[in-house]
């Protein structure tokens, strides 16, 4: 316990100092993103995954905190998957490659043991659909990085239930360094989460669910899953279901579309943070047998009628134009 209070101590320090060196660097090399006409440089994630792999280790290697059988695996795994990301925001890289990388590292963590070839193929499915659904919630300042400390907690306490004290204390660390993380990344933003430090922290987290879940009955793990992850997946829903209406891709998340309601940045942060917290509360207690399943039912229903609601606000039509200080500053990484 006390262990774990100081390696989260450390990790947020660290990872808020590590944020501020690598974005820096990231400006020098002019690795940035645009974000409402203006530069947004990266390497934000590179500071979550490396300060998560560094305390997590050093807590193995030491003695003090013991990841245990599969956990190591689990992480090595999420720093194949952040490397991956990491070279996606460097250079272009097609979906489809992210999607493969992600599912194979998925394919070397799940525990086929406990929940059967077919249950480790939709668990395999399920970690690539959060790894990369929270790439796609960071489309907004603040918002993957609050999703994810709210989410690591609530996976965090679902793990600590089942005595994985080395998965719970990874769990808390990973929350840690995101929020030293959000010391630069709260709105307006300085520094970007990245495909890096967006799909490292999905991947941990699902990966990190199905691990504590593994064994449990399909019904009741579906319904811990969906509450866990409501906001990601109300997301994803709001940006498939536009985009096949529209006939076309635009800014149509619900960051997008909550700005366009009239709150601010952080509002919306906010707002979709309280939101990740009750699908995440839902989520522990159905876990704990404290609620059934259907309980989980509840949250599904109230993200489809935010969604339908949301549905309703057009997205913004007209491209922003890119001024010529942001377009010479921006890196042309397409090769």
């Amino acid at each position: 316990m006390l262990y774990g209070i100081i390696a989260a101590t450390t990790a947020l320090l660290l990872s808020a100092v590590l944020t501020a060196l690598l974005r820096a660097a990231a400006l020098r090399l002019g690795i940035a993103d645009r974000r409402r006409q203006r530069t947004l440089p990266l390497f934000g994630g590179v500071a979550v995954a490396l300060t998560s792999c560094l305390v997590a280790t050093v807590g193995d290697r030491t003695g003090f905190a013991p990841l245990g059988a599969g956990v190591g695996e689990l992480l090595v795994a999420g720093a194949a998957v952040a490397a991956l990301g990491l070279f996606a925001d460097v250079r272009r890289v097609k979906p489809r490659v992210l999607v493969a990388g992600t599912a194979v590292a998925a394919a070397c963590v799940v525990p086929y043991e406990e929940t059967g070839v077919p249950g480790g193929l939709l668990a395999v499915g399920w970690i690539v659909f959060v790894a990369l659904g929270l790439r796609a919630l960071d489309h907004a300042d603040g918002l993957a990085g609050t999703v994810g400390v709210v989410t690591a907690f609530g996976a965090g306490a679902c793990a600590a239930v089942e005595v994985m004290d080395g998965l719970a204390v990874l769990l808390s660390v990973l929350a840690a360094a995101l929020t030293g993380f959000l010391m630069h990344n709260w709105p307006p933003a300085r520094v970007g989460l990245g495909a890096c430090g967006s799909l490292f922290t999905g991947f941990l987290l699902a990966s990190a669910a199905v691990v504590t879940r593994a064994g449990y009955g399909l019904g009741s793990t579906a319904a811990v899953f969906g509450a866990l992850t409501v906001v990601i997946g109300a997301d994803v829903l709001l940006v498939v279901v536009s985009r096949r209406l529209s006939g076309r891709s635009g800014p149509d998340h619900l960051a997008h579309r909550l700005r366009r309601l009239g709150l601010t940045p952080q509002g919306a942060a906010v707002l979709l943070g309280a939101a990740a917290f009750s699908g995440v509360l839902v989520a522990v207690l159905v876990h704990l047998g404290w609620v059934g399943p259907t309980g989980a039912l509840w949250v599904a229903g109230g993200a489809l009628i935010v969604v339908l609601g949301l549905l309703r606000i057009k997205p913004s039509s007209t491209p922003r134009p890119v001024s010529p200080q942001v377009r010479g500053q921006l890196r042309v990484r397409n090769g």
